[in-house]
């Protein structure tokens, strides 16, 4: 059973949880990168789970090897970042989504999940960006002017089934739906998510210019984790309209 392993014990109350986990556009995890580097986030917890792959994850600069994924906090800002580098098997999605829930139920926290919803867009162009929540969260989307989706649709992969979970145990929770590149890293995405959702609802002050004064660098840095996950089949989260009959 999926657990998450705490390693250096920081202090929350309430904590807001972003989740980073690869989806389409790499949204999630663009802003969960940029975010903990902003705020200066502390590598504090890992998250084990039978779905997740056996590997060890390094950075450019360290000796020191660390989990695919993995939790980083700021108790000065009450903040957890889900930081992820490799996909989560959808064999065992239910199974990762109720053991982060849980922690954060434990905490007594409010999660906010992200997914690119694919669109034809311009590299700088407006990213269109809407919510849906679960137990209390409506009322932090109202609170900060995010209108609910304008089409029906589906939200799948890891981030639905989170989102999923957080319905089933009324956990306050918030999904935002970022118009995204479907083919390629989207930064400009990512920027929309951060000054219109993570901001003003986690109540942080990230400055987006040194991730826009970077968008090429981190679009080439990125590409290659999106082109293995596309080889690896598309497991990765993604919300999708609907018709109506279908």
């Amino acid at each position: 059973m999926g657990h998450v392993e705490i390693h250096d014990d920081l202090t929350f109350e309430s904590p807001t949880l972003i989740e980073g986990l690869l989806g389409v556009g790499l949204v999630g995890k663009i802003a969960a990168d940029h975010v903990i580097d902003a705020v200066d986030a502390t590598y504090f917890g890992t998250v084990r789970c039978p779905g997740l792959p056996r590997v060890a994850v390094y950075e450019s600069g360290s000796y020191e090897t660390y989990p695919p994924v993995r939790l980083y906090g700021s108790e000065e800002h009450g903040l957890v970042v889900l930081r992820s580098d490799v996909p989560v098997s959808p064999s065992e999605v239910a199974d990762f989504a109720s053991c982060v829930t849980r922690w954060v139920a434990d905490e007594g926290g409010m999660a906010m999940y992200v997914s690119g919803l694919p669109a034809e867009v311009e590299p700088d162009g407006e990213r269109s960006l809407r919510g849906v929540a679960t137990g209390d969260g409506e009322r932090l989307l109202a609170d900060h002017d995010i209108d609910p989706p304008a089409t029906d649709g589906v939200w799948s992969g890891p981030t639905g089934a989170l989102l999923a979970r957080a319905s089933e145990v009324e956990l306050d929770a918030v999904g935002l739906v970022v118009e995204t590149d479907p083919e390629f890293p989207d930064p400009e995405a990512a920027c929309a998510y951060i000054n219109r959702a993570v901001n003003p609802i986690a109540g942080l002050s990230v400055d987006d210019a040194d991730l826009r004064a970077h968008v090429e660098e981190i679009r080439a840095e990125k590409e290659q984790l999106a082109h293995q996950m596309n080889e690896s089949g598309d497991d990765s989260s993604r919300a999708e309209p609907v018709g109506m009959y279908q």
